[in-house]
């Protein structure tokens, strides 16, 4: 029985992994593989320190899994270099990285090596794409007048009046929801 670990991820904390599970939990369950633990976390896939993916990781050092499921591989890491490294570290533990998707990444193989740098190459495309609609959308956005951000001169006075009450850059910083450095600047306006 091949003893595998779910990985999930989402970006944002609005986000849920549940589908992701079910549909991972299914798979292992019709293949006849044995879960041995379900790893999910919330996290930007450009990160390349998510904590549960180490402990993946760990697992497959110890050689505790054969296969890491995740549902696509931009799951698991969207940089190619990431996706390179950390796969090329579980095949060299005889790890496996498989993707619900139908790629299934097995680099002993020349095509698994081929099919890898291929799929990194396009997770990296679509996060560049997806940078560029948001500033495109934040472009058109300041076009027409909409301010983004936090509106900077009730920011000022607020900050200001904290100056004046007293207490430490940072406590002041803290206070506000400003950066030490705009408190600095600040205060020497002041």
């Amino acid at each position: 029985m091949v003893q595998i670990a779910i990985y999930v991820r989402v970006s944002t904390a609005d986000q849920d992994c549940a589908r992701q599970i079910a549909d991972l939990e299914a798979f292992a369950s019709r293949s006849g593989h044995s879960v041995v633990g379900v790893f999910q976390e919330t996290a930007s896939g450009a990160k390349n320190d998510r904590k549960e993916r180490a402990k993946i990781i760990e697992l497959a050092r110890k050689r505790q899994i054969d296969a890491v499921l995740v549902t696509e591989l931009s799951r698991w890491g969207r940089s190619t270099e990431d996706l390179l490294s950390t796969v090329k570290a579980l095949s060299e533990k005889k790890v496996s990285l498989i993707a619900l998707n139908g790629f299934s990444v097995d680099l002993s193989t020349a095509q698994g090596k081929l099919m890898l740098t291929l799929l990194s190459g396009i997770s990296e495309f679509e996060r560049d794409l997806l940078t560029e609609r948001i500033n495109s959308g934040l472009a058109h956005a300041r076009r027409k007048g909409v301010k983004l951000g936090r509106p900077q001169a009730a920011t000022d006075e607020a900050v200001k009046l904290a100056i004046a009450e007293g207490g430490s850059v940072r406590q002041i910083a803290e206070r506000c929801g400003v950066s030490p450095t705009t408190v600095q600047k600040l205060k020497k306006q002041a």
